[in-house]
């Protein structure tokens, strides 16, 4: 082959290193870090009592605590039980719900799982998570939320902010939510898996950011992976 023909061989790409996993004194520091400066975090939906928890998960889909805070108020007066909320009837939820995305379904999901439950667990939440995510509307994440709010479980309900956080910091790195989910079962310590879950959540939703994350703000910015670091 002459010097001046092109190669008929590709390019050589090479593959961008996966950053170093967290050692288990790595994790454990991380997750000291956050139980040292919030020792009991609280999730941000308001309730009163699991059902109205199961309720506020559900409506969540999609849209902020905030705004289904703002919503819930005036329903949970007036429906606190599943028994309550058909009598109150869909059109009624509806009308509470409007301001929350995809609120039509999310109003059929209320008042079905409100009939299930009455009809298949005595009008009360079930501590089971088969039997929970078999309700409407709800999913893994929603089954893990009141899982651990609800009933104490060291479950590790991971939304779009976890997964961003363990996937950013090297944390609990994977492809989706599951994977994010196993890996965090595989290395939480014991002593953190109450708490881990929203701890994180509110680490990504305050200070690790998708578009711009505040790393000068960040008390784990010494073990996180991310090559990427804000400076301010």
């Amino acid at each position: 082959m002459s010097k001046s023909q092109p190669s008929s061989r590709p390019p050589l790409v090479r593959k961008a290193k996966s950053p170093k996993p967290f050692s288990k004194a790595e994790v454990t520091e991380f997750f000291a870090r956050f139980a040292a400066r919030e020792p009991e975090p609280k999730g941000e939906l308001e309730y009163l009592n699991p059902f109205t928890l199961l309720v506020a998960v559900v409506l969540s889909a999609q849209a902020t605590d905030a705004g289904v805070n703002k919503a819930t108020r005036a329903l949970f007066k007036l429906a606190d039980t599943p028994e309550k909320m058909v009598a109150l009837g869909e059109e009624a939820v509806r009308e509470h719900i409007k301001t929350i995305g995809l609120f039509r379904t999310k109003a059929k999901n209320v008042i079905a799982l409100s009939r299930q439950l009455i009809a298949l667990h005595g009008g009360v939440v079930p501590r089971d998570r088969d039997a929970l995510e078999a309700l409407p509307g709800v999913g893994r994440k929603t089954a893990n939320v009141v899982l651990n709010i609800a009933f104490g479980e060291p479950t590790m309900a991971v939304d779009t902010h976890i997964f961003r956080v363990g996937n950013r910091t090297g944390l609990a790195p994977g492809k989706n939510v599951l994977e994010v989910e196993m890996a965090l079962e595989r290395i939480v310590p014991d002593q953190f898996r109450l708490h881990a879950h929203h701890w994180l959540i509110l680490h990504g939703r305050y200070v690790c950011k998708a578009r711009k994350p505040e790393c000068p703000a960040c008390i784990v910015a010494d073990l996180c992976r991310y090559p990427d670091k804000t400076i301010a």
